[in-house]
């Protein structure tokens, strides 16, 4: 009785743990189709080979950390780290190559997720427009009014939650959105006031880690 109980708990606790909770570099090499995925890509600063670099304005950018938080046990984590000077338009065909590698492999599009800070927003909104997918979900984090305002060609498609800090210089999504109404599938907008302008993403704040998550593990329409 003893060792059947001790069975039992093992594999209840190898079942949470199997599922989710990692952490990579690039897309595994084994894809699990009723697992959930999440790409984080993050800002300019950080492409070269420094996972922390600093900004004279607006200090560290920890990449390391981002990571940790932003992780769950619900869905694995694709966290890459861009070398320096890549194109932004290349490296989002990568991306949605990648998802469509998901997609080929039977992961649902309401399971796959792409975030993105600044230039990672920026990427994020170019593979949206390249997947064409109503049904994946997709995070800006202060990138609307940046180059992306101006790329009207950019149509961001599927379900969108856009976050920005209201000391920052980039803002609201709403011209974005506005722009290719009927390929948003959804549409949500959180502001965070911290008054650390663009700097407020560059470590894992709650203000936005916080309603980010809760926005991936909404329930989703399948």
């Amino acid at each position: 009785m003893f060792k059947e109980k001790c069975f039992i708990i093992f594999t209840l606790l190898f079942s949470s743990f199997s599922y989710g909770s990692e952490i990579f570099d690039s897309l595994p090499d084994t894809i699990n189709s009723s697992d959930k995925y999440v790409f984080y890509s993050h800002g300019f600063i950080v492409e070269g080979i420094d996972p922390k670099p600093v900004h004279e304005r607006w200090g560290q950018y920890n990449f390391p950390a981002i990571k940790k938080e932003l992780g769950d046990s619900s869905y694995h984590l694709i966290a890459t780290h861009r070398p320096a000077k890549t194109h932004p338009f290349k490296y989002a065909e990568q991306l949605s190559k990648q998802v469509t590698k998901l997609l080929k492999n039977g992961v649902l599009a309401s399971n796959i997720t792409l975030v993105g800070f600044s230039r990672g927003g920026f990427i994020t909104a170019i593979a949206s427009s390249n997947l064409k997918n109503m049904d994946i979900n997709f995070v800006i984090l202060a990138a609307c009014t940046s180059g992306l305002a101006k790329r009207a060609e950019i149509a961001i498609y599927g379900h969108l939650l856009s976050v920005y800090e209201t000391s920052d210089s980039v803002g609201s999504c709403d011209d974005v959105v506005a722009r290719n109404l009927g390929t948003v599938s959804s549409y949500k907008e959180v502001s965070i006031s911290t008054g650390k302008e663009h700097g407020a993403f560059f470590i894992p704040r709650k203000e936005w880690i916080v309603p980010v998550k809760a926005w991936l593990k909404r329930k989703k329409p399948q």
